[in-house]
């Protein structure tokens, strides 16, 4: 099987702009490809995780990845999937985190001489005259086909800045500048991105002729990896700080049914043979299948040792209620009101739950329990005493779990 067959295998192609020559290029560790990210927050995610394993699997057959960094556009804010304007960031912040996806992004890549590279597309964006851009990029692009895109339309109704506006002649320029400054002849993405990422196409065919975009191929992402790294209570971060370890793999030992197999293939470099043998796994051979794709991404995140007391303290939790590496949350005396905090207060800071409606909800449905004991009032309350020793075990649904210690 080539490296184009697995990963038509493993569900990560949905859609190419000529399949012979990119199956050529990467089976031969002929391409120079790049996968963008904007730095909007101090850490990827899991929704990062599609992307980065996939450039490991190319640079591993010895494709050259290019992480490239939104610096300049970052400034801007992609309009792709969403609704309302994003905020625009400080260039210190850009920068700052910048530097945290490149330590990350080191798990799954070799950033040593030759073998990738982490470009900033701040590099030429910022140093862009307006009016060249609108006389020798702009030109080439039809306001007619860019407001046909699908991610311009869902921002249409409520409002477009002209700035967002302008985002993809800004990415296809990245496309361009890449091809010419270091050979970039392959560029990854997810659904949302595909107008962006034709417009590369396209500014590379118009300016540099059709010999250069014989060599300029877009391959679109399965858009499943967009769907992953969010929960009720926000995003799944690869940053330890702000997901353990064990939620980490709590995570993924979480995840529905109908969703395991799939991450499976998708995320882990287990062969397929062995995993294809899962197919026909039902009932509890789905949880054994889920632990595999937890400590199997766990592992590949924080390393074998975290993965193994992950794990462990999963299987005690379930067993016994309680756990080593139970992620734990912090009440200070300014959080108890008389001394005592109710429970739906005590259920929002615990993080358990994003909100005191959500909080209720779960209390009327007899969902929540408080060292093994079941709460449905709504009005309950613990006293600072209750958590003496080692603090209060929340209990939501039949896997998500808190301890909450009084500092």
């Amino acid at each position: 099987m080539t490296l184009y067959e697995e990963l038509q295998a493993r569900g990560l192609i949905a859609q190419v702009t000529d399949e012979k020559l990119i199956s050529d290029l990467i089976n031969n560790g002929k391409a120079t490809f790049y996968i963008g990210f904007d730095p909007t927050a101090d850490s990827l995610h899991v929704g990062h995780f599609m992307a980065l394993c996939l450039m490991k699997r190319l640079q591993m057959a010895g494709n050259k990845p290019i992480a490239l960094i939104g610096g300049g556009t970052g400034m801007i804010g992609d309009p792709s999937g969403r609704s309302d304007l994003r905020q625009v960031m400080t260039t210190e912040t850009i920068q700052h985190n910048c530097d945290c996806f490149k330590k990350q992004m080191s798990n799954f890549i070799d950033f040593s001489e030759g073998k990738a590279m982490m470009v900033n597309n701040a590099d030429w964006l910022l140093d862009l005259n307006y009016i060249e851009v609108l006389r020798e990029v702009g030109s080439h692009f039809s306001v007619n086909r860019m407001l046909a895109a699908e991610c311009y339309k869902q921002r249409m109704e409520k409002g477009l800045t002209f700035m967002e506006f302008n985002y993809m002649i800004m990415q296809a320029y990245d496309f361009y500048a890449l091809y010419q400054k270091y050979g970039c002849n392959l560029q990854f993405g997810g659904d949302d991105q595909w107008g962006n990422m034709l417009a590369g196409t396209e500014l590379i065919r118009r300016k540099l002729g059709k010999d250069a975009s014989a060599m300029t191929i877009t391959l679109l992402l399965n858009s499943e990896g967009n769907k992953m790294g969010k929960t009720q209570s926000g995003a799944v971060w690869l940053d330890p700080e702000k997901t353990s370890p064990f939620d980490f793999y709590q995570y993924w030992r979480n995840i529905a049914d109908a969703d395991v197999l799939k991450c499976i293939r998708m995320l882990t470099f287990l062969p397929l043979e062995e995993i294809n043998a899962m197919d026909e796994w039902e009932g509890s051979q789905l949880n054994k299948a889920k632990e595999i794709l937890a400590f199997e991404l766990t592992q590949m995140i924080h390393g074998k040792e975290e993965a193994e007391k992950a794990q462990e303290s999963a299987r005690t939790l379930f067993s016994q209620g309680n756990a080593a590496e139970m992620p734990t949350a912090e009440l200070t005396a300014e959080d108890l009101e008389e001394n005592a905090v109710d429970i739906l207060t005590l259920l929002l800071k615990s993080g358990l739950v994003t909100s005191k409606s959500e909080a209720r909800r779960a209390v009327e449905q007899g969902g929540i329990a408080v060292d093994g004991e079941k709460v449905t009032d709504i009005h309950e309350v613990f006293t600072a005493d209750a958590f003496a020793g080692d603090g209060l075990i929340l209990k939501k649904g039949k896997k998500n779990f808190r301890k909450v210690v009084l500092k």
